[in-house]
C-alpha cells in the first residue's frame, strides 16, 4: 500500500494509540488528533484522503467533524468508531455520508479491510477523475474555437459532409488547422468511433511513402521478416487524412487512384489485393486546382480525391476571433504549466490584433505559450510578447480573391495605414513616408484617401 495520509480522531487516549499504531504497521501515514476541536484545526489546514473519528466526543462530537470534513473535501471517506450503545448514531452518519463505521471494542482484521476499501474507493475516485480531466484536455485540443461568421459557415458545411463517405480536401495557409479539421470531421462522422491516422506526404521518400500507406508482405524486400499493414489497411472503418497531399509523387499517385476507385490496398510484394473501407480527408497549403493545369497533380486523383472541398481562412481574416483563441490557449498552458494567468493586458490584444500572423493560429498558440511560461505574475502582458511583434509593424501580403494585390492597392493600404497610425497628422505622415506634404497630398487625392 503507497503511503496515505490519515487524520485518525479520539479523545480516549490509549484507543487513539493503539489504532495509529495499527494503520502506521499497514504503512499509512496517521496524523492524530486528541479532539474534534483539534481534528478540525488539522482539516482547516490540510486535506485526508480518509479520516477515522470517534462519534462520542465533548465540545466538538464525530458528526460535527463528518460534517466539516464533506464540507470541504467531498471525496474524503469518513469512517466512524463508536460503542455499542451509540449504533443508532452510527446509522445516522452513513446517511450524513460517512463511509462506514466499526464498533468498539473494535477487530484489528475488521480496521484493516474497512480501511484499506475506503482508501481504495477514494483512489478510484481520483484515478477517475485524473482521466476525465485527461479526456476533457483531450477534447479541449479537438475545439474549433471560433464565433467568426466564415469559420461558423465552414463548419456547418464539415459537419453536414462528415455524415457521409465523401472524400474531402482540405486546403488553407500552413498553421490555420487543417488536421484539426479533419479531426472535427471524423469526431462528427458515423466512423467516429473507429480510429483517425494521419500522414504527411511530404516527409517520405516514394519508396517509403509507398510501404507506409499500403504495407507489404513477408519476403518482399531485404529485412521484410513478417508481414506489415500500411495506414490505409489499419484506417480499415475510419478515416485516413493525409496531409500536404500535394507532396506526393505522380508515380505514387496513380497508385493512390487505384486505392480509391477499387477500395483496395496491395501490399508491397503481396499478391493478392485487401479489400478496404476508408474514408479520405486530404489537405494542401497551395491551390490544387493549379498544380493540376501544372501537372504536379493528376487530374483523375483530383476529381476522386476533392468530392467535397473545404478552405480554411486564414487569422488575419478572422482577427475578430484572437481574443477568444487568446483567451483559449492561455487557459490550455495555465493547466499545462500550472499557473494561474487571469488577465491579459488591453495592450497585448491591441498588438495581437494589428498584426497579420503569417504563422496563423499556430504561430498565435507559440506567442501564447511564450507568454504563460515567462510570466511571473496574473497578468499576460506587453512583456511577455515576443520583441518583433512590440517594436515592428508587420503587413502580410496575401491573395485576394485569388489575384495578386497591384503596386498601386499596397501603396493605397500602407498610405492609409500610415494616416491612421498618425492619427491623420499629414505633416508626421508624409515624415513617416519620406515624402513632402505637398506629394503626400497629391497621393491622397489620386488614390481616393480624401
Amino acid at each position: 500500500m503507497s503511503e496515505v495520509d490519515i487524520l485518525v480522531v479520539d479523545d480516549e487516549e490509549v484507543a487513539l494509540k493503539n489504532l495509529c499504531h495499527v494503520l502506521r504497521k499497514e504503512g499509512y501515514q496517521v496524523v492524530a488528533a486528541k479532539s474534534g476541536k483539534q481534528a478540525l484545526s488539522y482539516l482547516e489546514k490540510n486535506e485526508f484522503p480518509l479520516v477515522l473519528t470517534d462519534l462520542k466526543m465533548p465540545q466538538v462530537d464525530g458528526m460535527q467533524v463528518l460534517k466539516r470534513v464533506k464540507s470541504l473535501y467531498p471525496q474524503t471517506e469518513v469512517i466512524m468508531i463508536t460503542g455499542f450503545s451509540t449504533v443508532d448514531s452510527a446509522v445516522e452518519s452513513l446517511k450524513a455520508g460517512a463511509y462506514h463505521y466499526i464498533t468498539k471494542p473494535f477487530k484489528l482484521e475488521e480496521v484493516r479491510k474497512v480501511v484499506f476499501e475506503a482508501v481504495q474507493k477514494y483512489q478510484l475516485i481520483q484515478e477517475v477523475e485524473e482521466l476525465r480531466k485527461e479526456s476533457a484536455c483531450q477534447e479541449s485540443q479537438l475545439q474549433i474555437v471560433t464565433h467568426n461568421h466564415l469559420m461558423k459557415g465552414l463548419l456547418e458545411v464539415a459537419k453536414q459532409v462528415a455524415g457521409t463517405d465523401t472524400n474531402i480536401v482540405i486546403s488553407g495557409e500552413s498553421g490555420t488547422g487543417k488536421e484539426l479539421l479533419a479531426k472535427y470531421i471524423h469526431r462528427s462522422s458515423p466512423r467516429n468511433e473507429q480510429t483517425m491516422l494521419s500522414i504527411n506526404c511530404g516527409a517520405f521518400s516514394e519508396e517509403l511513402l509507398t510501404n507506409e500507406l499500403f504495407g507489404h508482405s513477408q519476403g518482399a524486400f531485404t529485412g521484410a521478416d513478417q508481414d506489415k499493414k500500411g495506414l490505409v489497411e489499419m484506417a480499415d472503418g475510419g478515416t485516413l487524412f493525409l496531409d500536404e497531399i500535394t507532396e506526393m509523387p505522380l508515380s505514387m499517385q496513380v497508385k493512390f487512384l487505384r486505392v480509391l476507385q477499387e477500395q483496395e490496398v496491395m501490399r508491397v510484394g503481396g499478391t493478392k489485393p485487401v479489400k478496404v473501407n476508408v474514408r479520405f480527408v486530404a489537405a494542401t497549403n497551395r491551390d490544387l486546382e493549379k498544380e493540376v493545369r501544372s501537372g504536379h497533380f493528376r487530374q483523375d486523383l483530383f476529381y476522386r480525391i476533392n468530392v467535397v472541398s473545404l478552405k480554411i481562412p486564414p487569422l488575419s481574416d478572422r482577427k475578430d476571433d484572437i481574443p477568444l483563441l487568446v483567451r483559449f490557449f492561455l487557459d490550455k498552458y495555465n493547466s499545462s504549466m500550472r499557473k494561474q494567468i487571469t488577465e491579459i493586458s488591453q495592450d497585448v490584444l491591441d498588438t495581437l490584433q494589428h498584426y497579420d500572423f503569417p504563422g496563423n493560429v499556430r504561430e498565435l498558440e507559440n506567442i501564447v505559450e511564450r507568454g504563460v511560461a515567462l510570466a511571473t505574475g496574473n497578468t499576460l502582458g506587453l512583456a511577455q510578447i515576443p520583441d518583433d511583434l512590440r517594436n515592428l509593424d508587420i503587413q502580410t501580403f496575401r491573395k485576394s480573391a485569388g489575384k495578386y494585390a497591384s503596386m498601386e492597392e499596397v501603396e493605397k493600404s500602407y498610405i492609409e495605414w500610415i494616416l491612421k497610425e498618425t492619427g491623420f497628422n499629414k505633416t508626421e505622415a508624409a515624415k513617416a513616408l519620406g515624402i513632402d506634404r505637398v506629394s503626400l497630398w497629391r497621393k491622397i487625392k489620386k488614390l481616393g484617401l480624401e
